[in-house]
């Protein structure tokens, strides 16, 4: 069942935040109750939130092969290439 909410904000804040979620293709009141969930759910009651298509895409796209891959050395030892 959906309440109505009053808040007070600054004018400026409400006027970039729906021209966010306007380019989200989400209302305001979409954006506001997914970020209050998401801040109020405890570990035990999770909910999934969605990704964005960016991430979707992005999911998968590098795969290793060796299990045991430390991403720190391998920064380590490009930055030293790259500096050296």
């Amino acid at each position: 069942m959906s309440t109505k909410l009053t808040l007070t904000i600054d004018k400026s804040v409400i006027e970039e935040a729906k021209l966010y979620a306007k380019s989200q293709g989400r209302s305001l009141s979409n954006l506001i109750e997914e970020y209050l969930k998401s801040v109020s759910s405890n570990t035990e009651k999770k909910e999934e939130l969605e990704l964005s298509p960016i991430t979707k895409s992005l999911f998968g796209a590098v795969k290793l092969e060796d299990s045991k891959f430390d991403y720190k050395q391998i920064l380590e030892d490009e930055i030293l290439k790259k500096h050296l």
